[in-house]
């Protein structure tokens, strides 16, 4: 079935092909792509769309030696089964198989790390200095999309990338009007623009240090090999604007690559179909609860970093279209911007992903905490996310969100709390956050009236002996089936800032031994707050940190992820047991650490 690709195990056989063989291994390559896809679920139509353009960089130029950094690195897939992973790829985004982005310790031919936006004319334009420094003959490419291109880091790089002009850089600009949803913005227009052959003398690039050149058909390999060759000979930063057609050669991801962005597993002759949930995810509640809320009050308004679906806006954008606002891939500006409308009376409420949120630290800090101004951070994605790995694990949050004074943090136990903390959130006077877990929740149908909860307090779920659990957000559930178990308390301790520490101190005194649970870094976390304030009391117990460990997440499966690290119900007890059958003179809070 891929007779040809099965030849190419490495770009050095590709490059020994004849030319006219490229356009059949492109054909073979795309259908394997989605073959593969549907088999294991991944990013598709991204991927769909770069086969040719993937075939052309690497027959041009002489890789590993020549530099190729994929922004964002959802597009890769072409990539890496021209570099020896073609078997590999029946076990992309699945634990212990390669991951979905390209990786440094997963290849030599991956020469930067991926999966954020807008980082590659950055890394290309490093790596391409450090090889002059050491008077080293290669090419650096840097392959971003259009919608990276919306990335404010991209611009940064733009401006430095003028000061070079003798450079050997080489910018692909993979333009195909999307980013995960549609591309947004001015430089969309601008874009089309160049695409149209108009506004040469206004053109951004050129103004900006560069040769542009383009635009060539991205799934024209004769167009392609002919603008590389010309390019490869030439001195000095060069753009290529290359148009390309995201899910190209699958007819369902060309007319739909929202949907066909990331699916799962599917039967690639009859598409993806809907399948139904007898749960609603978080995703949604904050979906219903934003509608709501928005219906309520005119001043409620909404900003995404271009993340429109996976944050559940779809059905707002729809209802409210003037208090939608998609920036793009530019979480510095969606805070600051957020800022400003909070600074004028609206009631922002930034929908994002915790590992996205990170992108966005310094506002977060000095634009919106510093002033106390009243956003509400919907964080989605918190804790382990699954097959998207390392990247995207939202397992940061709690650590770096906790130090900064006088913002909330919130997590819900279930959807009905999900609903009341992201309500009690909108009413404060001050930024507050509400992090919530990737996936369906916990099956408690969320109640239609808008209520709030007491600002810093918890709540004992089950009354218990010797064991107190405090237990954050997605882990009661597990947490209270150990607790069970175990004749434990279970404390849902629902604020991680403010903390209960009425409620910690009761804990502290009435038990023998202290388990805090959240699915987040334990380096920092809430349990580590629980301890500070402890230790500051002086009331000092044997306490056992759950959570995640001192190291990057790889991807798998959540659940089984969570099994791994012992965040389940069964890998709480079996801890739980261990550490309190250890006398407690000998056990010390730091070594009782998972």
């Amino acid at each position: 079935m891929f007779e040809l690709l099965s030849t190419v195990d490495n770009p050095a056989h590709l490059r020994a092909l004849h030319p006219a063989a490229l356009a059949p291994l492109a054909d073979e390559l795309r259908a394997f792509i989605l073959h593969s896809v549907s088999s294991t679920g991944g990013h598709l139509a991204a991927n769909l769309g770069t086969v040719e353009l993937t075939v052309a960089l690497h027959y041009v130029f002489d890789t590993p030696r020549d530099r190729i950094v994929w922004d964002v690195g959802h597009q890769a897939y072409a990539h890496k089964i021209l570099t020896g992973r073609r078997e590999e790829m029946a076990g992309i985004r699945q634990f212990g198989g390669i991951s979905g982005f390209p990786r440094r310790c997963e290849s030599r031919y991956d020469c930067f790390g991926t999966a954020h936006s807008s980082t590659s004319i950055s890394a290309a334009l490093g790596m391409a200095l450090a090889a002059r420094s050491q008077a080293q003959a290669r090419h650096c490419i840097a392959v971003i999309g259009d919608g990276a291109l919306s990335g404010g880091m991209a611009f940064e790089a733009l401006n430095n990338v003028g000061r070079y002009p003798d450079l050997p850089l080489l910018l692909i600009l993979n333009d195909n009007d999307m980013s995960i949803s549609p591309s947004v913005g001015t430089l969309r227009s601008h874009l089309n623009a160049l695409a149209q052959r108009r506004d040469d003398r206004a053109n951004l690039f050129i103004t900006m240090g560069l040769t542009y050149s383009g635009p060539v058909d991205g799934h024209d390999l004769g167009q392609l090999l002919q603008a590389l060759h010309t390019l490869k000979g030439r001195r000095g930063p060069q753009l290529l604007h290359v148009i390309t057609e995201k899910g190209h050669g699958y007819s369902p991801a060309a007319s739909d690559p929202v949907r066909y962005h990331g699916p799962g597993p599917f039967d690639p002759t009859h598409g993806l179909r809907a399948e139904p949930s007898s749960r609603p995810t978080y995703t949604q509640v904050f979906s219903q609860w934003l509608c709501d809320e928005a219906e309520r009050d005119p001043r409620v308004v909404v900003i995404t970093p271009a993340m429109r679906e996976g944050s559940g806006l779809v059905e707002f954008e729809r209802r409210f279209p003037d208090r939608y606002f998609d920036v793009g891939i530019a979480e510095q500006h969606a805070l600051t911007f957020a800022a400003g409308l909070a600074a004028d009376g609206m009631k922002p409420v930034v929908a994002i992903y915790s590992t996205f949120l990170q992108r966005g630290y310094d506002q977060l800090i000095h634009d919106i905490a510093l002033q106390q101004l009243p956003v509400v951070f919907a964080i989605d994605r918190a804790g382990i996310v699954g097959a998207d790995g390392a990247t995207h694990m939202g397992a940061f949050d709690m650590t770096y969100l906790r130090c900064i004074p006088g913002l909330n943090v919130m997590a819900p136990a279930d959807e009905q709390e999900c609903r009341q903390m992201l309500h009690t959130a909108l009413q404060h006077n001050g930024p507050c956050a509400v992090r919530y877990p990737r996936g369906a929740g916990t099956g408690i149908a969320p109640s239609p009236e808008l209520a709030t909860l007491p600002v810093g307090k918890g709540l004992v779920c089950r009354a218990g002996e010797r064991i107190a659990i405090l237990a954050f957000g997605s882990m009661v559930t597990p947490a209270l089936q150990a607790a069970t178990a175990l004749g434990a308390t279970l404390a849902n301790m629902r604020f991680i800032k403010p903390l209960d520490t009425h409620l910690l101190q009761r804990l502290a005194r009435d038990h023998a031994w202290l388990v805090t649970v959240e699915e987040g870094c334990i380096l920092g976390g809430a349990g580590s707050a629980c301890l500070e304030y402890l230790a500051g009391q002086g009331l000092c117990r044997p306490t056992l940190q759950l959570g995640l460990p001192d190291q990057f997440i790889e991807h798998g499966a959540t659940d089984r992820l969570l099994s791994r690290y012992g965040l389940d119900a069964g890998g709480i007890e079996t801890s739980i047991r261990r550490f309190t059958q250890t006398p407690a003179t000998l056990q010390s809070p730091v070594q009782a650490r998972a």
